[in-house]
């Protein structure tokens, strides 16, 4: 008899950037992601994971839509697939990666959301491929370490670039006094960036209309209250 899986079909991963660890609390990706994992089924899959483990991503992932588990997708499978993917610095990088990863098996990406990234060696983070649907890109231009301000996509008639948005800092957000001072002082902008809240506010808006969408089979959701465009947005945060 086959035992098959309740699962739900929901996985939202974040990876971190740089070499910070999935448990640092001080990170706004990991008090985001435990504020979605209270509103969402309880069988729906929310991670974070270091920009190192694309390999384990991809592997957690195929595992969770093998509803039967006898170790194929079949294309049913593949289809049922709700997968949303974001990161910062080099996981931003590592969400383009396993994205193409995932291209490779035919297996379908809601939205990736980028965040001051910052390629890898030998990695391609510019170039979304066609397996997304909806992407977006969250970038500043200061300081030794900045991210990239424009992604395109491989196929645009499959893949929606809901903007490239460009933030910019005249003083340092207050929640950075958490982050380690020598982080602050040689990647000041990239750390600014990351401990924004009105940046993982916008990201967690994009998040939330994706799943919810994913909840109703991607009929008629509401809009979140910003507008992405196809184009650059500035944003200067004063304080």
């Amino acid at each position: 008899m086959i035992s098959r899986r309740s699962d739900s079909p929901l996985v939202v991963i974040g990876f971190l950037g740089g070499f910070v660890r999935h448990d640092e609390p001080h990170h706004p990706e990991v008090q985001m992601i435990q504020s979605l994992r209270q509103e969402y089924p309880t069988d729906a899959y929310f991670g974070l994971l270091e920009n190192s483990k694309v390999g384990e991503a991809y592997k957690l992932i195929l595992n969770r839509l093998d509803v039967n588990q006898d170790g194929t997708l079949s294309d049913a499978e593949k289809r049922r697939a709700c997968i949303v993917l974001f990161g910062h610095s080099w996981g931003a990088s590592a969400v383009v990666t396993l994205s193409r990863r995932l291209e490779r098996e035919g297996i379908p990406v809601m939205l990736t959301v980028q965040v001051d990234s910052v390629a890898k060696p030998f990695h391609n983070d510019r170039v979304i491929p066609s397996n997304v649907l909806q992407a977006a890109n969250f970038y500043q231009t200061r300081g030794l370490i900045h991210g990239r301000s424009k992604i395109i996509s491989a196929d645009p008639s499959r893949t929606t670039i809901l903007g490239n948005f460009r933030w910019e800092y005249k003083n340092e957000p207050a929640e950075c006094r958490e982050f380690p001072w020598r982080a602050r002082f040689f990647t000041k902008g990239h750390i600014e960036i990351e401990c924004d809240p009105r940046v993982w506010s916008q990201v967690e808006t994009l998040l939330h209309r994706s799943l919810r969408n994913s909840l109703v089979n991607q009929t008629d959701a509401a809009e979140p209250d910003f507008q992405p465009s196809g184009g650059d947005r500035s944003a200067v945060r004063q304080r």
